[in-house]
C-alpha cells in the first residue's frame, strides 16, 4: 500500500496569522506546507516567533521563488486538487473524486 501525502500550497500569502493557522493544520496533519513567494511578511525567526509561530520550526515547510518553479515539482507530489472562490466544482465534489481514486 502506498502512502498517501498531502501537500498545502499557499500562493502569494499576505497575512502571516492565517499562514501560521495553516502551518499548524499541516504540523498536526502531517501535510507539507508549500509557501510561493512573494510572501507579505518575514519568515527570518524573530518575525515568526513574534506572530506567535512557536511550533513554526517543526512545520514540513517548502519555499517557492514562483509559481513556474513550484508548478515544474507539481508532477513529483501527486495529484492536484485546486480550491478557489472561483471553482466550478464544490470541495465534496472533490473529495468524492479523492475517496474513489482511493477504493
Amino acid at each position: 500500500m502506498s502512502k498517501v501525502s498531502t501537500h498545502v500550497v499557499l500562493v502569494h500569502p499576505e497575512i502571516h496569522w492565517n499562514t501560521g493557522n495553516a502551518g499548524r493544520t499541516c504540523l498536526a496533519t502531517g501535510s507539507t506546507l508549500h509557501l510561493i513567494e512573494p510572501l507579505g511578511f518575514s519568515l527570518d525567526e524573530k518575525q515568526v516567533k513574534r506572530a506567535g509561530l512557536d511550533y513554526w520550526e517543526h512545520v514540513d515547510l517548502r519555499v517557492w521563488p514562483g509559481w513556474d518553479d513550484f508548478e515544474k515539482a507539481l508532477p513529483s507530489l501527486g495529484e492536484p486538487f485546486f480550491f478557489s472562490t472561483k471553482a466550478t466544482r464544490t470541495l465534496w465534489e472533490a473529495l468524492s473524486a479523492i475517496t474513489t481514486m482511493w477504493c
